[in-house]
């Protein structure tokens, strides 16, 4: 079946939380609480790119992109996050074409960078990378990877929204 990506609409909301919690709920890297963090991202207005995969009328994935703050006040870096793909269409290219087209529109939207924390096997493979001047403290570097798109790599240290702590 064709794979359709769009921007969230507000019909989507309840799907998107279903597709994220079943994608992050065996997985052992996950902090199980990643639907709450879409939820309070948008709440708080800082998702400002939310994408969704569909198959037909079928939500199957989700992507999510919110500004972070670097500590050299360089701006117009976001982080991507949560990625998601419901666990019976993973592994079809669904995950893949979210990214490419997060990255796409940071791009249209003039982003500086992207950073993210994950497997660096699986992102280097869109141009992400452990860049020692990004550090997000508490994290090993390896798994803290950044996709410059503009410019210089900054040497800061990145913070994400306060809403990615969110629990329910």
């Amino acid at each position: 079946m064709k794979l359709h990506i769009r921007n969230e609409l507000p019909d989507d909301v309840d799907a998107i939380a279903r597709v994220t919690g079943a994608a992050f709920a065996n997985a052992a890297h996950a902090s199980h609480t990643e639907q709450f963090i879409v939820g309070a991202l948008r709440e708080a207005g800082q998702l400002c790119v939310s994408l969704v995969a569909l198959e037909g009328d079928d939500l199957v994935g989700h992507v999510a992109l919110s500004p972070v703050t670097l500590s050299s006040g360089d701006t117009g870096w976001y982080g991507l996050g949560p990625i998601s793909v419901r666990p019976d269409r993973q592994g079809h290219g669904i995950g893949a074409a979210l990214m490419a087209a997060a990255i796409r529109r940071l791009q249209t939207m003039g982003g500086a960078g992207c950073v993210l924390l994950g497997d660096p096997r699986y992102y280097a493979r869109f141009g992400f990378r452990a860049c020692p001047q990004l550090v997000l403290p508490g994290v090993p570097a390896a798994y803290f990877q950044a996709l410059p798109l503009a410019g210089k790599t900054p040497v800061a240290e990145v913070s994400y929204h306060p809403a990615f702590e969110a629990v329910g």
